[in-house]
């Protein structure tokens, strides 16, 4: 385990701060996770039991069909007796529901104490349908889908499994607030409240260049875990900013820190982490229309969270729309990066709490 052999070796405190934080969002041991929000002062509840929709022969944008295909999900709290208290939460990349879990934590951003919140595994995450676990198109044969079919198969597990006609609100963080946006556009009339989080609209070109470059190494390195070694350093460079990493990690520590990282990024599926980039990069929720256009098609109320100093999900596209139509923002200052909602946490529940409670 990688947070266990930190402990135990190295003699660096704030490297396992560093290494806690990080896992908060990109660990995928149940006892990493365990450690990561203990540190960020988290108690999640009691994790909700992984269920599955099978949502059977699911055709995708492109035309192709995910076989058998199934949808994996938690639920937390209780449906209210309107059955007007339902969030949707998908999941950030690579993320799961089991780790998405503390979002309804009582006094989180989706406090199951006051909401019916309903985590969604997106596609491709190793819990729903995914390259790693397809019996009849594993690896390279599973079809590619994209953020929109990704809120499409979240919304057939809303309406004809849940049996939802409506959401009080979408929020999501990294590739959820993806997501979130992609809800707001696709489905405008089913939910009051939108909040993308540290998400984009459409990848900037900076965006696009980060996470074509990581898809460039796998498909280059043939998907070998050494592949994704070299993947996840990239992605580790990104996730903070140099300011943090530096106040953080003392140089010598670097080689350990890279070798555990490493060891970490070589177990994760590469077909399944190539599948969400694809998703990714092909993110753009205007298809052509100009802001304008796209204003007069959205009926929810918006709030839109931005890290400043995002490496990995640069904030430009989301303040620009968010400056154009003149919604609520939040622009997190630190210098935390990516992982500015968890540094600034306090700051996010107010917000959240504050536009969920208007």
């Amino acid at each position: 385990m990688v947070i266990t052999n930190l402990r135990s070796k190295s003699k660096n405190v704030a490297l396992l701060a560093y290494q806690l934080k990080v896992a908060s969002m990109y660990r995928y041991q149940s006892r990493q996770l365990f450690f990561a929000f203990i540190y960020l002062f988290v108690v999640s509840p009691a994790i909700a039991q992984q269920r599955f929709v099978e949502l059977g022969n699911f055709q995708l944008e492109s035309g192709q069909v995910i076989q058998n295909c199934r949808l994996g999900y938690r639920t937390f709290g209780r449906l209210n007796a309107n059955r007007s208290n339902a969030i949707l939460v998908p999941t950030w990349f690579g993320g799961t529901s089991q780790q998405k879990a503390f979002v309804a934590n009582p006094g989180g951003i989706a406090d199951s104490t006051q909401y019916f919140t309903i985590v969604v595994d997106a596609l491709g995450n190793g819990v729903s349908s995914s390259p790693s676990n397809s019996a009849a198109q594993a690896g390279a044969q599973f079809p590619q889908f994209t953020i929109r079919d990704m809120v499409r198969s979240e919304y057939e597990l809303v309406t004809k499994h849940l049996g939802l006609t409506h959401l009080f609100a979408v929020m999501g963080i990294s590739m959820g607030g993806m997501q979130s946006f992609e809800w707001m556009v696709s489905y405008p009339d089913f939910m009051d409240k939108v909040v993308p989080i540290v998400g984009t609209p459409k990848q900037s070109s900076y965006d696009r260049l980060f996470w074509g470059t990581q898809l460039t190494i796998l498909e280059r390195g043939s998907f070998s875990p050494e592949s994704m070694k070299t993947v996840g350093d990239l992605h580790e460079l990104n996730l903070t900013t140099p300011g943090y990493f530096m106040g953080h990690l003392k140089p010598e520590d670097e080689p350990s820190f890279v070798q555990q990282k490493e060891n970490g990024y070589a177990n994760t599926n590469p077909y399944n982490w190539a599948s969400q980039l694809r998703a990714m990069i092909g993110q753009d929720i205007y298809r052509g229309k100009s802001m304008a256009e796209l204003k007069a098609t959205i009926k929810a109320n918006l709030m839109i969270i931005v890290a400043k100093q995002d490496h990995m999900v640069t904030p430009g596209m989301a303040t620009e729309l968010a400056t154009f139509l003149h919604v609520p923002f939040v622009e997190l200052t630190g210098e935390c990066g990516h992982l500015a909602t968890s540094c600034e946490e306090d700051n996010v529940k107010k917000a959240v709490r504050g536009f969920l409670n208007k």
